[in-house]
């Protein structure tokens, strides 16, 4: 308004200074983690001052000083408050594209026994919980032990929530932490999710093929490891085959009329009709 009217007038928006003043004291060396790894730095006394120099000699109304680590808000550009989303441009397309949905941890999940998968989500949940608020392992976050008396509070609880709708692809709320108050409750919830019941054996066999067909093209077909692979894969396939019932038993050996026209015959009536011994 001021400057509207030909006054002069400068407006300086500070971020965090690492030397602390009354109104940062109370902030705890995980806090400062916390806003770090959002993206803010805390400013130096030489680097602060420096910067005031300049903004005092800049004919700007209004400016923001802080130290924000442009990377960090790329790579969480769907988080970035909407004051810095500008800084972030370009980066949603990679956010999307590096993604996955949760899609590769359903895949780890299908087939897996029951037991199995509730360890693995616990094991998701203890360490996101374990990087929010500043431990070095999972080991520390015990889990049967609530979120609050953890440590975590309103800002720590919306960061996990992010962090693990980021890894499972699911939707989740604010309130999460408080909702299912343990890391063994809240697992529960995301398998709920993540792994519903009604899973046929087909479809989550199907599945795992899909994962296996994915982790032989890392094969590098060079090297004597594809030949273990194959050796593997057709002693499993000779296994599985020798516990299937008898296909030809509603055909017998008469079912070569079936294959009168060979033009008409798929390649697994092919296939059957060498695996019953016909001469064709």
């Amino acid at each position: 308004h001021r400057r509207t009217h030909g006054h002069p007038a400068t407006s300086l928006a500070w971020g965090f200074w690492n030397t602390r003043s009354t109104m940062t004291a109370h902030l705890t060396d995980d806090e400062v983690r916390r806003m770090e790894r959002a993206g803010m730095r805390p400013l130096d006394d030489a680097e602060g001052l420096a910067l005031f120099d300049l903004a005092c000699g800049a004919d700007v109304p209004l400016q923001v000083i802080t130290r924000l680590t442009a990377a960090v808000l790329r790579a969480g550009a769907q988080d970035v408050p909407h004051l810095f989303r500008g800084l972030a441009q370009g980066a949603s397309r990679r956010v999307v594209r590096s993604g996955d949905d949760g899609c590769e941890l359903r895949t780890r999940l299908t087939g897996l026994p029951d037991v199995e998968q509730h360890r693995r989500v616990l094991e998701l949940v203890r360490s996101h919980a374990s990087v929010v608020l500043g431990h070095s392992s999972a080991a520390a976050v015990a889990a049967e032990q609530s979120f609050s008396e953890l440590g975590f509070d309103s800002l720590t609880a919306v960061e996990f929530r992010n962090r693990l709708a980021a890894a499972t692809g699911l939707r989740l709320p604010a309130t999460l932490v408080f909702e299912y108050p343990t890391p063994t409750a809240l697992a529960a919830e995301l398998l709920a999710e993540l792994a519903p019941a009604g899973l046929s054996g087909v479809e989550a066999a199907l599945a795992g093929v899909d994962a296996l067909e994915a982790a032989l093209g890392a094969v590098d077909a060079r090297g004597g490891d594809r030949d273990r692979v194959a050796r593997r894969l057709r002693g499993l396939l000779s296994q599985w085959s020798a516990q299937e019932p008898e296909p030809a038993a509603a055909r017998g050996r008469d079912g070569l009329a079936d294959l009168a026209d060979l033009d008409s015959a798929t390649t697994d009536d092919l296939f059957d009709a060498i695996d019953q011994g016909f001469a064709l």
